[in-house]
Order: C-alpha cells, then structure tokens, then sequence
C-alpha cells in the first residue's frame, strides 16, 4: 500500500502582471478624471456667472412687468448690480431685495456692452449723470420692452470662449455660448 500525499487544490490569486494592468488602467482613468475637472475652471466659472446674470435679467424683466415699475441694470468692469426708477424723486436708486443685489465679476473676465448705435464701450466705472445720480445701462420697462444691448464677455486667458447676452428691445433676452455658433 503506498502512500499517496493528497494534492494541493492550485493557489487562487492574481500574478503580479494582473496587478501591474489594474493599476495601469486606475491610473489612466484617474488622470483623465484629474485633466477634465481641473482644467477649464475658467470656463465653468464665466459659464455660471454669465448664466446666472441671464437668469437674473430675465427676472428682472418679469418683476418690471409685474409690479409696474422700471428696473435698470449698470454693468461696469467689477461687476453688476441693479437699480429701481423711484417715481416720486424721479431717480434711480439701488434695489433692495437680496435676489438683485450686486454681484462680481472675476478679475480674469472682460465686460463689452455694444449699446444702441453698435458703439462697442468697455464697462464703465462712472454710472452717475452729470449731477451725480445712478444711471443704468440697461433698463428692463415695465411695458415688457427691454434697452437694445449686447453684452459680450470674454475670459482672457482664453479668448476664443466668448459668451453673448443679446437683446433687440422687443423679444426675450438671448443667451449665446461658444458652442451655439462659430462666427464669433
């Protein structure tokens, strides 16, 4: 009677090659993951404040229909803020309520208003008369009409990202990315 030793069932487990193309491919993966959400954070922060500022003119417009009274808007290269038509001292003055109080814009981010005569001006930082009341440079009536104006934003690090906020006076405000056209 001979002894036969009892076999070994094989070694489960992966081979070091195994190991070596797993973490290859985690690698890659986390790399591509890396590039996607860290670059272009320029864009995605112009993309937000240019969207948010096209939300909020679109508001405006609605809150000037509805509650019967003109709403400016002045844009200058810092930022944007809003503005009420008092009536009864027959200026403008700053809005009061939280949704439309003053915003800025990031310092890397140029502002171009083309007003009425296709004028291009640079946002500017004087937005008193000559007496030294607010004016706005865009008013939203409450009749629905809106100042004909285009509002162009650049980032500059990238000059090819270029947003629109356009507007002809009669029909809604118009929002245009990068992706939209190619003629910019």
């Amino acid at each position: 009677m001979a002894l036969i030793a009892p076999r070994r069932p094989a070694e489960a487990g992966f081979t070091m090659i195994e190991i070596l193309v797993v973490l290859v491919l985690v690698g890659l993966l986390a790399s591509l993951a890396i590039v996607n959400l860290g670059g272009g954070s320029e864009q995605r922060e112009m993309n937000s404040k240019v969207r948010e500022l096209y939300v909020l003119m679109q508001t405006a417009s609605e809150q000037a229909i509805l509650n019967n009274e003109e709403l400016g808007l002045v844009v200058d290269e810092q930022g944007y803020r809003f503005l009420v038509y008092n009536e009864q001292e027959q200026q403008w003055r700053s809005e009061s309520e939280r949704l439309f109080r003053g915003r800025d814009f990031p310092e890397w981010m140029s502002v171009t208003l083309f007003s009425e005569d296709d004028i291009p001006a640079m946002a500017r930082d004087d937005d008193e008369d000559s007496e030294g009341r607010l004016q706005p440079d865009i008013v939203f009536y409450s009749s629905g009409e809106t100042t004909p104006f285009e509002l162009e934003f650049l980032a500059t690090p990238s000059p090819d990202q270029r947003y629109r906020l356009v507007a002809d006076g009669l029909d809604q405000i118009e929002l245009q990315t990068p992706s939209d056209t190619d003629d910019f």
